[in-house]
């Protein structure tokens, strides 16, 4: 049994915001009470002074594993999780073999359960392979442990095989997460189309490579019923549409990374004069302020659902290269709630919105039984000091993947103990 006594309860799903305790048992909460004598058999840790929320649920993650096991693996990539205050992690199919089938599912729980500082739940893939070509087996997936499908980073080109995918989401119950993106017109471009990347002498993208597929793609959700999720918006105009979609009654849901809310393309001049920093190369990429504020005035009236990592590990061989070599992604899941406490900070967010977004809202979103301390819930909680601040040192990352655009950046905002099912999974000072 854990008591953890003293601290500030914030529990968004019960609008509970009170200095309490808070008693773990069996992996599972016990009671949130008035703070009282504790039982003598209790582990008894002290809190006070610091917020203890239900810990965050993460439906956008990249685990490599297995295939990319020098990128990052199940057990690196929890570990990463659990310094960040995630206890679960909804793992994208960009495996090598890719999760297209029950048996991929099957596997990638079993190396969970023997590997896993956290919850991981299987993402399956939209398409066989990712290739866009063929719809996989969702029924089967569905029916051992696959919460969503996706073809990751790779939009599916197909309108017939996206309705398709769309109808068979009505069938199993679970949405279809679509990399919103028309390749044609985003043509190998490498950052957001504008004048900074003219500057740069950088192939740009359009907002219109996302809006143009967000179009699509809602047209095909209102089609068929079928349940929408959109990855990773970047653009003021997508959200536009997504707000209106929902008022029409649309299924969709959708979601943001933390750097898409919290930082913009001038991340990729680095931090000397036009040193590009292939870290801050992302997909869809990091657009203007503009947007950025559209996608946080999104996330604060609903239209947009939750924050995701979008944790991308990659190799350091994959970003130390020329710009238009290196591969896109930053590793996240360690910064994400230093780096969104800036907007905390900067009053643009309040913290318990922003615990909202980062676990009540994402599991309601997918309809998973996690975000809560309420009795009877799994045994998920995070203990973080809203005003620590701390310098980012990728070297020091428990992920495999150091690629981020953050390196020598004061945060302030820190996770200092995760408790996963239960299990005291992470601790940093108490």
């Amino acid at each position: 049994m854990i008591r953890l006594t003293g601290g500030r309860v914030i529990d968004p799903a019960s609008n509970r915001d009170e200095v309490a305790d808070l008693l773990l048992e069996d992996g599972r909460i016990v009671d949130c009470f008035e703070r009282r004598q504790s039982g003598g058999d209790e582990t008894v840790i002290d809190v006070a002074g610091f917020v203890v929320a239900p810990g965050f649920v993460d439906l956008h993650c990249h685990l490599r594993e297995p295939g990319f096991e020098d990128k990052e693996t199940i057990a690196s990539g929890t570990r990463a999780a659990a310094a960040g205050g995630f206890t679960t992690l909804c793992a994208a199919a960009d495996t090598r073999p890719s999760v297209d089938t029950g048996s991929d599912v099957e596997a990638l729980l079993t190396l969970a359960r023997r590997d896993a500082a956290v919850r991981v739940l299987p993402t399956g893939s939209i398409t066989k392979r990712l290739a866009g070509e063929e719809l996989s087996e969702m029924a089967d997936m569905s029916a051992v442990g696959a919460v969503a499908f996706s073809d990751s980073e790779r939009p599916v080109k197909s309108s017939r095989l996206m309705r398709h995918a769309l109808e068979y989401s009505l069938l199993v119950e679970r949405p279809i997460a679509s990399h919103a993106e028309d390749a044609d017109l985003s043509d190998d471009g490498l950052v957001h189309e504008g004048a900074l990347a003219t500057v740069l002498g950088l192939k740009g993208i359009p907002r219109e490579a996302e809006e143009i597929a967000v179009s699509r793609d809602l047209a095909l959700a209102n089609l068929t019923g079928g349940w929408l999720h959109l990855s990773h918006l970047s653009t003021a105009g997508a959200v536009e549409q997504v707000h209106r979609a929902k008022a029409a009654g649309v299924h969709v849901t959708a979601e943001v990374s933390p750097h898409h809310l919290a930082l913009n393309a001038r991340a990729v001049a680095g931090t000397d004069s036009l040193a590009y920093d292939t870290n801050a190369r992302t997909a869809p990429p990091l657009r203007d302020s503009s947007d950025a504020a559209a996608l946080l005035s999104g996330l604060r009236d609903g239209t947009i659902d939750c924050v995701v990592s979008d944790h991308s590990p990659q190799r350091w061989i994959d970003k130390a290269c020329e710009f238009e070599e290196a591969e896109p992604g930053i590793s996240s899941l360690e910064t994400a709630f230093g780096l969104l406490m800036r907007l905390v900070h900067a009053g643009a967010l309040t913290l318990t919105q922003l615990i909202e977004v980062l676990s009540p809202r994402p599991a309601q979103t997918w309809n998973l039984p996690f975000g809560t301390l309420a009795p009877g819930a799994a045994a998920d909680v995070v203990v973080l000091d809203p005003d620590q601040a701390w310098v980012v040192d990728p070297e020091r990352f428990l992920s495999l993947g150091k690629n981020s655009p953050l390196g020598g950046q004061t945060l302030r905002g820190s996770v200092l103990l995760t408790i996963s099912q239960g299990r005291i999974v992470y601790r940093n000072g108490l």
